[in-house]
């Protein structure tokens, strides 16, 4: 039987737009009678753009996460099919790593392949003036004897798909392979695309609206839709504030904020942690604000567990949620953390498996800080990191720069990500908050994210804590 390329999005990279530039030398013969096929040599500049296009635009949209590279020349033909138009006819191996395919149209030339004769046969044509590449993709396992194999050309069929669809085969191409993606099925795959193309929209909505200097795009959360992205990353929690415990309110910092001033230049903050596909941003928040603390009163700075709160606070959810409050409550009734060292994070719940002897570092209580940006930048400059949350809509899309989503993008009133306030400043006279995200360093300025300051942007103030340590 023969099979073809299905017109899938992803497989569509194998018919893309192609220009091969015929007739930039005009002293060299190009076609012969028309319909009657010539024979090119392996130095034919215009062969040379057929295998390169081939080959560039193939890994481009494939999805897998091997390159693929013309390793040998074989044969080529070029047949004038009407006027500036002419069918490339190209017989090639292909290595795919450890794998290797061979394309053909000539079953006598398979015949003489020193490759597996069970390999699959994979077949190409390009046409110059049709502006189009296609391909065939036959298994030898179905064909039998090269012998009796069908006419090749007979299934062949042309597609050009749009200059919009090749660039976005491109860039979802880029993401798989930055981002070490790899999908169970080509229906998955599919559906990744599309989700993509909806999430490039989004991004470039929130370009144009946004009011700070940030930069939206690509990121390694573009294949997720917005529920995907909020059940597994954020912590919908946040926002119920019925279950919040009441907190003691923290006392106002002696004197004004100063200018600017960022924690990670004296010394409190650790490197930027990874949650994972785990909810758990509550933890690291507060890990975060207890490292900054401990570091101010003792002088050293541990990297503490976040995976003994998912496991022992009882009250919390693990990766489905928590809140920064009653984290604070369990560490005070565990004893204190351990390292990161001695209890490592998984990111997922396991058997509690705390030992007091381990304990690194302990709180005595918690303080709720004032809602007043002014008032949380003079207390973080005097006492350290402070646990924060907001609403991270547009941080799913977020790169670098000063983000200042419109409040219909991040409703402050809808919080559900909790991160680490480590400082704050001004660009280019743009004033913003320093936060320590939890999402790895591949994620927006080296794993941080800024945000403006001055508007309660994302309601960045709603709910600021920190833990005490005397």
């Amino acid at each position: 039987m023969r099979v073809g390329v299905r017109c899938c999005p992803l497989i569509l990279c194998l018919a893309l737009v192609s220009v091969f530039g015929l007739g930039e030398d005009l002293d060299r013969p190009l076609f012969g009678p028309p319909g009657s096929p010539i024979r090119l040599h392996e130095s034919d500049p215009d062969l040379k753009k057929v295998l390169g296009f081939a080959e560039e635009r193939y890994n481009r949209g494939s999805n897998a996460m091997h390159l693929r590279r013309v390793s040998r020349f074989v044969s080529a033909t070029k047949q004038e099919i009407k006027a500036q138009t002419s069918l490339y006819r190209t017989n090639a191996d292909v290595h795919f790593l450890k794998n290797i395919f061979i394309s053909k149209l000539s079953n006598s030339d398979y015949n003489n392949s020193p490759l597996n004769e069970k390999s699959p046969l994979f077949v190409f044509s390009a046409w110059s003036c049709l502006f189009s590449l296609t391909f065939m993709l036959h298994n030898q396992d179905q064909f039998g004897p090269a012998s009796e194999q069908p006419n090749m050309l007979e299934a062949q069929s042309t597609i050009q798909p749009s200059e919009e669809s090749v660039e976005l085969l491109g860039q979802f191409k880029e993401f798989m392979v930055r981002y070490n993606k790899v999908y169970s099925s080509q229906e998955e795959a599919d559906m990744r695309l599309q989700i993509f193309h909806e999430n490039l929209k989004t991004a470039e909505k929130l370009q144009s609206l946004d009011q700070g200097s940030a930069e939206y795009g690509v990121t390694k959360f573009s294949d997720l839709t917005e529920e995907e992205f909020r059940s597994t990353y954020l912590n919908p929690l946040l926002s119920q504030w019925t279950l919040h415990r009441p907190m003691k309110p923290a006392p106002t910092a002696k004197g004004p904020a100063p200018g600017s001033w960022d924690w990670r230049d004296h010394g409190a903050v650790s490197p930027v942690k990874n949650q994972g596909m785990c909810g758990s941003c509550w933890a690291f928040s507060v890990t975060g604000n207890i490292e900054g603390q401990w570091f101010l009163k003792n002088g050293t700075l541990l990297s503490l567990s976040e995976q003994e709160l998912v496991d022992c606070d009882g009250v919390d959810q693990a990766c489905r949620g928590g809140l920064p409050s009653n984290a604070y409550e369990a560490i005070e009734k565990l004893g204190g953390l351990e390292t990161e060292m001695d209890y490592s994070y998984k990111g997922h719940k396991q058997t509690c498996d705390f030992t007091d002897r381990k304990v690194a570092a302990y709180i005595n209580s918690s303080l709720e800080i004032s809602k007043d940006e002014k008032d949380i930048a003079a207390w973080l400059a005097e006492k350290g990191p402070i646990s924060v949350a907001l609403n991270a809509f547009a941080m799913q899309f977020y790169r670098k720069g000063v983000s200042h989503p419109m409040k219909i993008f991040c409703n402050p009133w809808m919080i559900d990500h909790a991160v680490l306030l480590v400082g704050y400043g001004e660009r280019n006279g743009i004033p913003f908050w320093a936060i320590k995200n939890s999402w790895g360093e591949d994620y927006g300025e080296e794993g941080y994210y800024y945000l403006y300051r001055g508007s309660n942007a994302c309601g960045i103030n709603k709910m600021c804590s920190s833990a005490v340590v005397n």
